[in-house]
């Protein structure tokens, strides 16, 4: 049986392998710095391979800082890390799909790239803006501070410093954040669906650097729009130079050839143009103009009304749109209106259930249609009740500009994943369930962020704000579900799998036995919880050291290889990152022969992580063919027993696959 590694994967070494496939011969051997040798590329060789195509010299496009080739090795270099489940801080942790995770988000990226490479359809980050300041996200690159400053120049030859090290004069001032953005664009493009998108709010001093930073890694043809988000309602009468009313939001793509935005729903306004003043069974409908100029002519023949009225034709210089027999053919189909005496000039009918269903997005989105930052910060106040909000967040987003990249990007019935790994407040979240109780949707979230101390009361990081606020966001999404201004969406469900005509009147059925019913079953079908999960160091104690360095204390910690303070949930979750299973299915924990198993979902995975495991427990755990089984390494006394697991699963579940930790 193999032994699980707990790391996560080396992205260098699978995109080597990538190269390998497609130009074996290029694949050489070189020193791995611990004595032994690791596959390489033969740069060289590749270039001539590739001879057409490679550039050469500095007439070459390409946007680049001090700091981007450390930052690309940190984005593809392995670590040990794990995350462990935390059921006390969680909500329904037993039947939820969302997930909450606490810690560094380019440690939290890398460990989640098996579970969820290519299954996350829309991703949303709010990025800390470059004001100058240093960062929080302290990543830890290769290059020292005494290497950066030669390389920038930031001292003359006498040693004075030329410029402030993270100014708007320096270097550093850009290079820092571009550093921090470009390896966790480069995994969280791993994890977008190929019709996956990704929105990324900025203000004007990053902008430029974000955009060419993203068409690298997603590629220009993948860049969809600029979004100008109005977020200010009115001017502010302190700024220097202009008033800044306005931040971006850039949208890319997994592959533009296959992604298309959802259209957005029609307005009150739109849909008040529609009326049915004559009970057409078709529904609402508007009037168009029989008449065109320059069309294309289709006659001007005369037209007897049914009130007993005659229309020699069209008014001077203009032309009947259709034929003479499609205009009567539409008449027999009741697809043109009279007037309330017969007498008008007749007027075709467009249907509302006939129009495009929805509006195609725009680049513009004004504070009206999707709030703007005071909204935003009213809602935090009031969801949360407290004062000093204020001073934590400066500029929260509002939910109705979530809410709109949602409608754009998911759908209602398609279990799509949601991801914000600058989560911050959790605004993401809280739109994710206020658009799922909106449309009865099935949206999961993941949310990541950094637990920043913060000096709030009842608050001591930025992570106890998310998760209070989503725990009360979801309590007032599913309340507002059962009791409030719901009743649409709930007829408009039932509707749907019910077949009612579309003739029904709204009010008619408000309180009608099946909307109550529809708004209850998608009440209890909200799902308001989240599994929160916190970063932390590996599961398995630190035993790799060289033979001289070990003594009698070190051989008597290495009886267990597993911390003395992890839980079967730590060791579980932990094999759930290995696998690349995602963290959000259910799973059960009993008792056989005295031994705990458990079983995730339905069969993905059985483990037990006790000691001396009785073969009858190994037997019972093989005749339900999991897909996969771990066991701990010092479950089983000797090496024998040991292999008798092997031998087990292969008579009784051949295609398990069997690890120890």
């Amino acid at each position: 049986m193999d032994h699980m590694k707990f790391e996560t994967p080396d992205l260098t070494a699978q995109n080597i392998e990538k190269i390998a496939a497609l130009f074996p011969g290029c694949v050489t051997e070189g020193p791995d710095g611990k004595g032994g040798l690791k596959k390489a590329i033969n740069f060289e060789l590749l270039k001539q391979m590739l001879s057409d195509d490679v550039l050469e010299g500095d007439e070459s496009y390409e946007f680049t800082w001090v700091g981007k080739k450390a930052s690309i090795v940190e984005a593809n270099k392995p670590i040990r890390k794990t995350l462990r489940p935390c059921p006390e801080e969680s909500k329904n942790w037993d039947t939820t799909e969302n997930l909450y995770i606490e810690g560094d988000n380019l440690e939290v990226l890398k460990l989640l790239q098996e579970a969820y490479l290519g299954k996350v359809k829309m991703i949303y980050i709010d990025p800390p803006y470059n004001t100058g300041h240093d960062f929080i996200y302290n990543d830890r690159f290769e290059m020292g501070k005494q290497e950066y400053d030669q390389q920038i120049g930031l001292f003359d030859e006498e040693g004075n410093k030329q410029f402030a090290e993270n100014s708007e004069s320096s270097p550093r001032f850009h290079s820092d954040w571009c550093s921090m953005m470009y390896p966790r664009l480069m995994l969280a493009r791993n994890m977008l669906t190929d019709d996956g998108v990704i929105f990324i709010s900025i203000d004007d001093n990053e902008q430029d650097s974000l955009k060419k930073i993203a068409n690298e890694i997603f590629g220009p043809g993948n860049f969809i729009a600029t979004i100008i988000w109005r977020k200010n309602y009115a001017p502010k009468s302190s700024a220097q130079y202009f008033s800044v009313d306005h931040d971006y939001i850039l949208v890319y793509t997994k592959c533009s050839a296959i992604w298309r935005p959802n259209l957005l729903p029609r307005t009150e306004k739109q849909n008040s143009m529609y009326s049915n003043p004559d009970n057409d069974p078709r529904g609402p409908w508007r009037p168009n103009n029989l008449s065109a100029r320059n069309y294309y002519s289709k006659g001007t023949y005369p037209i007897k009304c049914p009130g007993g009225r005659i229309i020699e034709g069209p008014p001077s210089g203009r032309y009947w749109i259709y034929s003479e027999e499609k205009f009567w053919q539409l008449d027999k189909e009741g697809r043109i209106y009279w007037g309330p005496d017969g007498n008008n000039i007749p007027a075709p009918k467009t249907y509302l259930s006939e129009v495009k269903q929805g509006i195609v997005p725009q680049t513009y989105w004004s504070y009206e249609e999707v709030g703007h930052t005071q909204e935003a910060k009213k809602e935090l106040l009031s969801l949360l009740s407290f004062a000093t909000s204020q001073d934590v967040f400066d500029t929260p987003k509002p939910t109705r500009l979530i809410k709109r990249m949602l409608q754009i990007a998911t759908t209602r019935d398609g279990h799509d994943i949601v991801m914000d790994f600058f989560c911050g407040s959790a605004t993401t979240a809280h739109a994710v369930m206020a658009q799922n109780a909106e449309d009865g949707g099935n949206r999961q979230f993941i949310m990541v962020q950094l637990p920043q101390p913060i000096k709030s009361e009842g608050f001591s990081t930025l992570c106890d704000i998310g998760k209070e606020r989503i725990r009360r966001a979801g309590d007032m999404a599913k309340k507002a579900l059962e009791e409030e201004g719901t009743a649409v969406r709930a007829m408009e469900k039932f509707k749907k799998e019910h077949g009612t005509s579309m003739g029904f009147v709204y009010a008619e059925w408000s309180d009608s036995p099946e909307v109550v019913t529809a708004k209850k079953k998608m009440a209890d079908d909200l799902d308001i919880g989240f599994r929160v999960l916190k970063l932390d160091d590996t599961n398995m104690e630190d035993v790799y050291y060289s033979a001289q360095e070990y003594d009698q204390g070190m051989l008597q910690k290495m009886e267990s290889n597993i911390k003395p303070d992890r839980t079967d949930l730590d060791l579980l979750f932990g094999c759930l990152l290995e696998w690349g299973l995602p963290l959000s299915m259910p799973y059960r924990s009993e008792q056989v022969e005295g031994c705990t198993v458990h079983t995730y979902n339905d069969g993905d995975l059985i483990a037990c992580f006790d000691e001396n495991i009785p073969e009858n427990v190994i037997r019972e755990i093989a005749k339900r063919k999991p897909l996969r089984a771990v066991f701990r390494d010092s479950g089983f006394a000797t090496s024998p027993e040991k292999i008798n697991v092997g031998e087990i699963f292969k008579l009784l579940a051949p295609d398990t696959r069997v690890k120890v930790i």
